[in-house]
C-alpha cells in the first residue's frame, strides 16, 4: 500500500494535553475500525498550529475518508514517494 504525509491544520493543537491527544488518537482508532484495513495510521507529529501524519492507505480516497469519519481535517494529502534517512549516504 502507498505511504502518505497528511498535514492538518489544526490551530493551537501543540497546547492540547496528553488526556486530549489521547481523546483524539482514540476518535482516530475508532474511524480507523470501521474502514476494513483500508488505511492504517503509523504515526503524527504535533506542531503548535499542525499534525502532520503518516498513513499507509489503499489511495487518497481512503485517506479523506479517515478524516470524514474522524472529523479531522486533511488540509494537504502528499503520497510518499521515496524515504531517505541517514543510512542513505552509505
Amino acid at each position: 500500500m502507498p505511504k502518505y504525509v497528511i498535514e492538518r491544520d489544526m490551530p493551537s493543537v501543540g497546547n492540547l494535553t496528553q488526556a486530549e491527544l489521547q481523546g483524539a488518537a482514540q476518535t482516530s482508532n475508532a474511524a480507523l475500525a470501521t474502514m476494513e484495513g483500508r488505511a492504517q495510521w503509523q504515526q503524527s507529529y504535533v506542531t503548535d498550529d499542525k499534525i502532520y501524519c503518516v498513513y499507509v492507505a489503499d489511495d487518497e480516497d481512503a485517506v479523506r475518508e479517515h478524516a470524514e469519519l474522524s472529523g479531522f481535517p486533511a488540509n494537504r494529502i502528499s503520497r510518499i514517494g521515496t524515504v531517505i534517512d541517514p543510512t542513505t549516504a552509505d
